[in-house]
């Protein structure tokens, strides 16, 4: 398996997380789900940041669990092109959501962290194909790193 270059910055803007979730596992999440060199930046937020970020660049009026902005839309399945993106989850509702499923946060973190780095790569969810196809992308990911499927 290659790996490819792989320039991570962690911010914790909320701190809640930043001792549960380590640095180290947010880079093995990235790199299982990295298919191409990539300089990315995973940022936790409270809810406040959360929402104007969904609101301003995606008209949504309500935090979400992650947001990713990619700056390159470079093809999935491209090898050549880095992949550049900010992935932003919002504590307050990861920490609701692991709640609701009853699962452990960093499960629930690693998720969705594996979610926003496919997004950087250019994959989605808005037909049905495509969310099948990443979907089973996502769940074969999370069992390479030991956990069930979302």
């Amino acid at each position: 398996m290659t790996q490819h270059k792989l320039t991570l910055s962690v911010q914790h803007a909320d701190r809640r997380l930043a001792t549960v979730i380590s640095r180290t596992d947010i880079r093995r999440w990235v790199r299982a789900a990295q298919f191409a060199a990539a300089e990315l930046a995973v940022r936790f937020v409270g809810e406040d940041e959360g929402r104007r970020l969904n609101r301003d660049y995606r008209g949504k009026d309500y935090a979400t669990n992650v947001l990713t902005f990619a700056y390159n839309e470079a093809d999935q399945h491209s090898q050549d092109d880095i992949v550049r993106a900010d992935i932003v989850l919002c504590v307050d509702v990861v920490l609701r959501e692991a709640a609701q499923q009853a699962l452990p946060v960093i499960r629930h973190a690693a998720h969705l962290v594996v979610h926003g780095v496919l997004h950087a790569q250019g994959y989605d969810h808005e037909a049905d194909d495509e969310a099948a196809e990443m979907e089973a992308l996502e769940a074969e990911i999370l069992a390479g790193l030991g956990m069930a499927p979302p």
